[in-house]
C-alpha cells in the first residue's frame, strides 16, 4: 500500500472514529438531560455540568480505543487548551452550547474533531435533542448520512445570518454592535446558543453564514468549521484570510455573502 493509500485509510478511520465518538458523548449528555442535575458556574457567566465532565470522558476512551497516543484538546478538567501545529490531535466539547442544556433547550450538540498538523480532516456534531448528525470527511458533508451543501443565497434581503459566539458580561457593547451590524445588512437574524449547532447549520442551508469579531475556542469552533468548507461554505478571519484554530474572529458563510459578513464582522470592533 502507498502513502497515499495510508493517509486515505487513515482519514477514513478519522472520520469514523470522530462520529462514533460523537455519537458515544450525546448519549452520556442526552441521558442526562432535562435531569435535576447540578450546575456550576465557571467564569462570568459561563456553565458547566457533571453532564459535560462525563460526556467528554466518553469521548475520550472511544478515541483512545483507535488512537492511544493523539494528543487531546478538551474544553472540561485537564485536557490541553490549544491545537498542536504538528502531529495529530482530536479537539472536544462534550456539550456545546452548556447554557441551554440547562435551561432544557434541545439547541447543544457533542462536537469532535480529528487534526493533523493543525487542520482538521474529520468532524463530527451531534445534537441528540434535535434527532441531528452533522459529519465531515474526505469527500464532503452530510447530515444524518445525506449530503449536505450550504445555501445559494445571493441577496441579502433573503439572508439569515448568526452571531455565533457570547460576549462576556463586560463587553455588551460589542454584543449589541454584532447585533446591529447583522440586522442592518441582512434580511434577519437568529442566535441559536451553540457555535458548533450554528456552524453545522450553515453547512446545511439553514443560514447564510455567521459572524463574530473574538477568538474563538478550538472546541467551539474547529468542528464545525470543517463541515461548513466539505458542505462548500467559507471561513476566514477578520482580515479575510482563511480561517484557523487560533485565528482572530469567525466570519462563516455560504460563500455568496461573505463580503458582506466580513464588513459586519469588521463593524462589531469599529462601533465600540
Amino acid at each position: 500500500m502507498s502513502d497515499t493509500d495510508d493517509d486515505t485509510v487513515d482519514a477514513a478511520e478519522r472520520a469514523a472514529v470522530a462520529e462514533r465518538a460523537a455519537r458515544a458523548g450525546a448519549r452520556v449528555a442526552h441521558d442526562r438531560f432535562r435531569s435535576d442535575i447540578a450546575v456550576e458556574t465557571k467564569g462570568q457567566i459561563d456553565v458547566v455540568t457533571e453532564a459535560d465532565r462525563a460526556a467528554q470522558r466518553t469521548v475520550i476512551a472511544e478515541i483512545r480505543e483507535s488512537f492511544p497516543d493523539d494528543a487531546i484538546v478538551g474544553e472540561e478538567e485537564d485536557e490541553r487548551k490549544t491545537v498542536p501545529d504538528e502531529g495529530t490531535a482530536w479537539v472536544i466539547d462534550p456539550i456545546d452550547g452548556t447554557s441551554n442544556y440547562v435551561r432544557d433547550i434541545r439547541v447543544w450538540g457533542t462536537a469532535v474533531a480529528a487534526v493533523v498538523d493543525g487542520e482538521p480532516v474529520a468532524a463530527a456534531v451531534v445534537a441528540p435533542a434535535l434527532g441531528d448528525a452533522y459529519t465531515a470527511d474526505a469527500d464532503g458533508a452530510y447530515r444524518n448520512g445525506k449530503p449536505i451543501v450550504v445555501s445559494d443565497v445571493s441577496d441579502v434581503r433573503r439572508s439569515t445570518v448568526a452571531p455565533t459566539l457570547w460576549w462576556d458580561l463586560d463587553a455588551r457593547d460589542e454584543y449589541a454592535a454584532a447585533c446591529e451590524a447583522i440586522v442592518h445588512r441582512f434580511g434577519d437574524m437568529r442566535r441559536l446558543g451553540s457555535a458548533q449547532v450554528t456552524l453545522s447549520t450553515v453547512a446545511a442551508g439553514g443560514l447564510e453564514g455567521t459572524v463574530s469579531n473574538l477568538r474563538a475556542n478550538p472546541w467551539d469552533s474547529v468542528a464545525g468549521v470543517f463541515i461548513v468548507r466539505q458542505a462548500g461554505g467559507r471561513a476566514t478571519d477578520l482580515a479575510g484570510d482563511r480561517w484557523r484554530h487560533d485565528s482572530t474572529g469567525l466570519v462563516v458563510s455560504n460563500g455568496c455573502l461573505h463580503d458582506e459578513l466580513l464588513a459586519a464582522a469588521r463593524a462589531i470592533g469599529e462601533s465600540t
